[in-house]
């Protein structure tokens, strides 16, 4: 028995949910910063505050990772935490904005900072189990195409969510301004939208695929063991396993770790200081302008050039298989990272606004390619029975990077970059072209077997 080939609209169904986890995780990107400014956080702060968000990615990722791979319920094994993940996610993204509805318990900003934390700790519970059930159901050749399937829908959810404040003002002509200390109306229910649009999209995920069973999984398990691993005995294991499992991590993944490092520290510090960075460095705003009505219209531009880069990756994700075949996984890694740093680094020498447009495509084609290649090099790369485990520990990778620059980003800003945002920005440029550089370093085992196979 071998795993069975999914249609496109399967796998499609399948990575659904992942449209509304990213259109919240967007809505999170681009307006966090914004709101907690309004609130009263200063610019060389905002980097301390996002940092609860990966801090409770790398405590969260692998114990769910390692209960999602021993978890087996009436709704499978890993639809139970991403469907818990997600409605949690989606409390936080309507508290978040009206964090000041809660200022008699304490002040808004901690109210704020404590909302992103629920939130992004939500997306977590979420996003790895579904990365695992795309490499659960899938067979090793329809990988790639698995998680270039869940890039786009990736891209579709991040686009909705980045444009969404900005079309509700231009459009629809709800305001986008606000008192000072307040939120505008826009942003507000562009954070309920994301709401519903994600428990909506992850039901149809629940509702529409289903997972193997634990005979079969055990089945093709044993199939996919390699003659020298280790079978681990499930009723001895115990979570201190992690740590046991991180130090055993394979040779690949070790290599991919330090590619994922410096491709999230440039995203993080893109992220934290895009909308300071654009309203101070292109719109020409005092870095203390938090409120006028020309901050506020570069804050919804940067949502929409947010989109920019996301409505790319969604296009690019489908050329990725393509591209991949043709060149290898790797080779299509280091150019698109070296296409983002390219991109980061010429926000610095746009003359306007509408010119930034043409450095978020670069972004965008890294940003598929990060979301999508190293995902389908890790997973064939680890032992299939701990799929769960090894994309939470790999997320270690991704958290750490953003938890030191959270750390560093902002004293950086004030103290090495004079208080200018924008070189920032400059460094997450750099961050992606070494990320490139090290990718030359891995080892892809698994795509070589595969193209040995398809030789012979």
């Amino acid at each position: 028995m071998q795993k069975r080939k999914l249609s496109f609209w399967e796998i499609w169904n399948m990575t659904f949910g992942f449209l509304g986890i990213q259109m919240g995780f967007a809505l999170q990107n681009a307006n966090a910063s914004r709101i907690l400014q309004v609130f009263g956080a200063e610019v060389e702060h905002l980097s301390w505050f996002w940092i609860v968000a990966p801090v409770t990615g790398l405590i969260v990722q692998p114990i769910i990772g390692y209960y999602s791979d021993r978890t087996w319920t009436k709704l499978g094994r890993r639809r139970p935490f991403f469907l818990t993940g997600g409605i949690l996610a989606a409390i936080g993204l309507v508290l978040m904005p009206n964090a000041d509805l809660f200022t008699a318990i304490m002040p808004s900003l901690w109210v704020g900072a404590g909302m992103l934390m629920i939130m992004d700790a939500s997306f977590n519970v979420a996003m790895e189990p579904f990365r695992a059930l795309v490499a659960d159901n899938l067979p090793s050749d329809q990988r790639t195409l698995g998680f270039s399937i869940q890039t786009v829908l990736i891209g579709i959810g991040a686009v909705v969510g980045s444009w969404l404040p900005y079309v509700l003002t231009n459009w629809f002509g709800f305001t986008n301004r606000a008192a000072e200390g307040e939120i505008p109306l826009n942003l507000l229910l562009s954070f309920i939208i994301g709401a519903v649009v994600l428990i909506v999209s992850i039901l149809i995920t629940v509702c529409t695929t289903k997972e193997y069973s634990p005979e079969e999984l055990e089945h093709f398990h044993a199939q996919e063991d390699k003659p020298d691993e280790v079978v681990p005995d499930e009723e001895k294991s115990k979570i201190t396993d992690i740590f046991t499992d991180f130090v055993k991590m394979p040779h690949t993944m070790r290599q991919l770790s330090w590619v994922q490092f410096f491709s999230w520290f440039g995203l993080f510090g893109m992220w934290v200081f895009a909308t300071p960075a654009i309203a101070h460095h292109i719109y020409g705003l005092p870095l203390s302008d938090s409120s006028s009505e020309t901050y506020q219209d570069a804050a919804d531009w940067v949502g929409i050039l947010f989109g920019v880069y996301n409505a790319v990756s969604a296009v690019f994700a489908f050329f990725l298989p393509v591209i991949a075949k043709k060149v290898g996984r790797k080779k299509t890694h280091i150019i698109s990272l070296l296409i983002g740093g390219a991109g980061l680094l010429s926000i610095y020498v746009m003359p306007d606004e509408n010119w930034v447009i043409l450095s978020m495509v670069g972004i965008g084609i890294a940003w598929a390619s990060i979301l999508a290649m190293p995902y389908a090099i890790l997973a064939g790369a680890i032992p299939p029975r701990k799929m769960g485990v090894y994309m939470g520990i790999f997320n270690f990778f991704i958290v750490v990077p953003q938890i030191i620059n959270a750390l560093i980003g902002g004293p950086m800003v004030k103290y090495l970059y004079g208080g200018d945002p924008i070189y920032a920005l400059m460094m997450s440029g750099v961050a992606f072209i070494i990320a490139a550089i090290l990718t030359l370093r891995i080892d892809d085992d698994d795509e070589e077997v595969s193209s040995n196979i398809a030789t012979n």
